[in-house]
């Protein structure tokens, strides 16, 4: 009975000398394989992902129009070109209906004031709406590959809207560009960017 305990014993010795390591090394994998990126990561890799696309993918002339016949004034929006764009807007992920909403409503009032000749833009001038800078950034000129250092500034988070400000790191000169994004189904997206306010933008 004596030498049956001692070896009862000893197997029990072994058995957790041997099953520690192993949970030890199940804990380790499980925190390394599930990874949770904070909301200023997922935020700062969806602008760098969204200005990619809009440089390198999207249709390049926002609110494109139409010259009369003489080609001397434009008078109606490029509906074509408008609604391939909102399609890209829509299939690209990274923005909420909000954004894609206000970008199509400020084309039709581009559209509906030169129909009705409320505003005049004759062909080589500039633009009687928006700014002279490109309104994705609020620029005339910008770095090679700029999306690349974009960073996030200023996160403010409330449920699930955040307000933040993108800079580059190339140039000294950088725009503060303000963006407002919401989550959508667990995912953030695009809401706003300021070079798109649609009072500013149209005039009013």
């Amino acid at each position: 009975m004596k030498y049956s305990k001692l070896f009862f014993l000893f197997l029990f010795c072994i058995t957790l000398v041997s099953f520690k390591p192993m949970n030890i090394k199940q804990a380790n994998t499980s925190k390394t394989s599930i990874y949770f990126a904070t909301d200023k990561q997922q935020l700062e890799s969806l602008i760098r992902k969204t200005y990619e696309w809009i440089e390198t993918k999207k249709t390049q002339t926002d609110f494109d129009v139409v010259a009369n016949k003489k080609g001397d004034k434009y008078i109606a929006l490029n509906t074509k070109t408008h609604n391939k764009i909102i399609e890209e807007l829509k299939k690209s992920n990274f923005f909420a209906q909000q954004f894609i909403d206000n970008y199509n409503k400020i084309a039709l009032k581009i559209g509906e004031n030169l129909k009705t000749n409320k505003m005049e833009y004759l062909v080589g001038d500039l633009p009687p709406y928006g700014s002279d800078s490109n309104p994705w950034c609020n620029c005339q000129d910008y770095p090679e590959k700029y999306w690349k250092t974009l960073q996030v500034n200023n996160l403010k988070i409330q449920n699930d809207k955040a307000t933040f400000y993108w800079t580059w790191t190339e140039w000294k000169e950088t725009p503060k560009y303000k963006v407002t994004a919401v989550k959508e189904n667990g995912i953030w997206k695009i809401a706003i960017l300021d070079g798109f306010d649609y009072k500013s933008f149209i005039g009013i």
